[in-house]
């Protein structure tokens, strides 16, 4: 599509709507009145990109209501980036519109002060992750890489201790160590590291004497 094919779609839907509508007033790509009610202003764009937020956001200081308006995305793989989009035009007032080929104009959001939810289950769970990791053990902006967390730290106590002792049960690894959920990090076995010995009794696995090797020193 190109751009100029979004406007003849845009205009039909505003107008049934009663609205009076215009192309390129200043510089927006449209413009529609009803009545003396305030204005809109819709940016159009044939995909979704920073540019187009910025547009929208420069509309912003000119009037309330703007609309962004693009073509469908596509339908394979675009569920999460639907969302994303759709979240960050809520966070910046702006309204969004899908303008298909054929057929009618859909508002998938319309322009609106933004009050952020939070969620608090998950800021909860970010907090104990900061307060239980020891140290610093990861770089910041690094992909492809495994992150140490405090799970796979306490782990590594874990590993640690049955590396000395041989073989240990939960209950003596959490008093030993301070881990106090070690019992569930032997059982859940994440990593691969342990191994049941008898009922109640574990020890270091091949692949847990292994790969602790390396990572020892990045838990204190």
């Amino acid at each position: 599509m190109r751009e100029t094919d979004l406007y003849p779609p845009l205009k039909t839907y505003l107008e049934a709507q009663g609205y009076t509508v215009k192309a390129e007033i200043g510089g927006c790509d449209l413009m529609a009145r009803r009545d003396d009610e305030p204005p809109i202003v819709v940016e159009m764009k044939t995909s979704f990109s920073l540019t187009l937020v910025l547009q929208g956001v420069a509309r912003q200081r000119i009037f309330e209501t703007v609309y962004l308006a693009v073509p469908p995305l596509p339908a394979r793989g675009a569920g999460r980036r639907t969302k994303d989009i759709l979240r960050l035009c809520r966070r910046l007032g702006l309204g969004l519109l899908s303008v298909p080929p054929e057929g009618r104009v859909t508002a998938l959001l319309d322009p609106g002060p933004y009050a952020p939810r939070r969620d608090a289950r998950k800021a909860g769970r970010l907090l104990r992750e900061f307060e239980e990791r020891v140290g610093d053990p990861n770089l910041g902006g690094a992909a492809g890489v495994k992150r140490m967390t405090a799970y796979r730290q306490d782990a590594l106590r874990c590993a640690r201790h049955l590396a000395e002792a041989g073989e240990a049960r939960p209950a003596d690894i959490a008093r030993a160590i301070g881990v106090a959920r070690a019992g569930t990090i032997l059982r859940d076995n994440h990593y691969g590291w342990f191994e049941r010995v008898t009922r109640g009794v574990y020890r270091l696995s091949p692949r847990g004497a292994r790969e602790i090797a390396a990572l020892a020193d990045l838990v204190l």
